[in-house]
């Protein structure tokens, strides 16, 4: 994997092209993410565990800025997520926190943000151990993390003593 070149960005596809988009950038040899989450599926006879997209008709690519208007010739995409009328370039640490979040916890859902911003937290246990975010929710042991500048809404169960409000601080 190639370290700080380029910027990541976020480009739609078309609906339920996501794996297909990203096996078309791997044969072109271009650095994706296409974050996969595990759901149990239940048929009337059985279930099964599943990898399904975590964000829907999203995949997450890396490369060079002279050259990301190439990956509109690839076959699915759509166009770029825009901000401000241009590709939205993400950080690699919003990337790396995504990675972590899926793998420390299953099932994890995926929530537009439209919930105020509550109290900043910070994970004491954990992968995740140190980060810090924004509780939005804490309902018996589950609580929403919000990373700002993706706009979204992870959502993962654990244990709420793991997380310790940083001096009462707001957002």
């Amino acid at each position: 994997m190639k370290e700080d070149t380029g910027y990541w960005y976020a480009v739609y596809t078309k609906p339920r092209w996501e794996k297909k988009v990203a096996s078309l950038l791997e044969a072109k040899g271009i650095e994706y993410y296409c974050p996969l989450n595990k759901v149990v599926k239940q048929w009337s006879d059985r279930k099964k565990t599943v990898l399904e997209p975590l964000f829907k008709s999203y995949v997450f690519v890396r490369v060079e800025e002279k050259q990301k208007w190439e990956l509109m010739k690839i076959s699915g995409i759509l166009n770029f997520v825009n901000y401000l009328g241009k590709p939205a370039k993400i950080r690699n640490s919003e990337i790396e926190t995504v990675r972590k979040f899926l793998n420390e916890f299953e099932s994890v859902d995926v929530v537009e943000n439209s919930t105020p911003v509550n109290t900043i937290v910070k994970i004491r246990k954990g992968v995740l151990m140190n980060y810090q975010g924004i509780l939005l929710e804490v309902s018996g042991n589950k609580a929403s993390v919000k990373i700002e500048s993706m706009g979204l809404q992870l959502t993962a169960v654990f244990d709420k003593t793991n997380i310790e409000i940083l001096d009462g601080k707001k957002k």
